[in-house]
């Protein structure tokens, strides 16, 4: 028997740089919290290219996408989607690791995140955040060879 789900792909960015990582605060349906740089992929889109206009348009900068360090599966059952969809969720939130390479820091307008800040990397424990800052970092630390954290 097969489930009928959604999925969205999506490209992130772990960003850090002189001891801090660039993170988003995501704010929607309720919900709140510290999260990556990146989002969901336009039809057509290559992830790569998703990661760059995503990091562009969340936090005014201009990112160079390197290696991807991993994907990290989420699920969420319908009756707590934040979207009001009626089938399962699943997200497919593929991590790059980025760097910087022009810009300046500024908010996103009109979308789902409020603002950007460079966070010290000892200061991330104790943020409210979403899930994926913590898988990320540990894939970027861990470097699994088949992107899969165990």
């Amino acid at each position: 028997m097969s489930l009928n789900f959604d999925t969205r792909p999506a490209a992130y960015a772990v960003i850090i740089r002189d001891g801090a990582i660039l993170l988003a605060y995501w704010k929607q349906g309720g919900k709140e919290g510290w999260t990556l740089p990146g989002g969901g992929l336009d039809l057509g889109e290559h992830p790569v290219d998703g990661c760059r206009r995503e990091i562009h348009e969340e936090t005014g900068y201009h990112a160079e996408v390197g290696t991807m360090l991993g994907i990290d599966v989420g699920h969420w059952p319908a009756e707590i989607r934040i979207d009001g969809g009626e089938r399962d969720f699943q997200s497919l939130r593929l991590i790059y690791e980025a760097t910087i390479t022009g810009g300046e820091l500024r908010h996103e307008v009109n979308g789902s995140t409020t603002h950007a800040a460079w966070i010290p990397l000892g200061d991330v424990a104790g943020l409210n955040k979403v899930s994926l800052v913590d898988a990320a970092l540990r894939l970027y630390r861990e470097r699994p060879l088949d992107g899969r954290l165990a």
